[in-house]
C-alpha cells in the first residue's frame, strides 16, 4: 500500500472510531442511523483499500467494529514507513 492509501486510510479510520465513540455514548438512544452508518464505512474502507489483500480474515470481522479497527490499525502498522 503506497503512503498516500496508508495516509487516507488512517483518516478514515479515525472518522470510524469517532462514529464508534459517538455510537457508544447514544445509549438508549435510536442508534440506527450511526449504526447504518458504521456498516456501510467498513464495507466501503473494505473495498476501497482492498484490505482483504492485506489482512484476507477481515471480512470475518466486519461484524465486530472493535475487532475490524484492531485489523485495520494492525495494516496501517505494517504498511507505514
Amino acid at each position: 500500500m503506497d503512503n498516500i492509501n496508508v495516509l487516507r486510510l488512517k483518516r478514515t479510520l479515525a472518522y470510524l472510531e469517532s462514529k464508534q465513540r459517538e455510537l457508544k455514548r447514544q445509549n438508549e438512544n435510536d442508534t440506527r442511523s450511526l449504526e447504518s452508518m458504521i456498516k456501510y464505512l467498513k464495507k466501503d474502507m473494505l473495498e476501497q483499500f482492498k484490505l482483504i489483500e492485506y489482512d484476507i480474515y477481515i471480512k470475518g470481522e466486519i461484524h465486530n467494529t472493535e475487532t475490524f479497527i484492531k485489523s485495520v490499525k494492525s495494516i496501517i502498522d505494517t504498511n507505514s514507513k
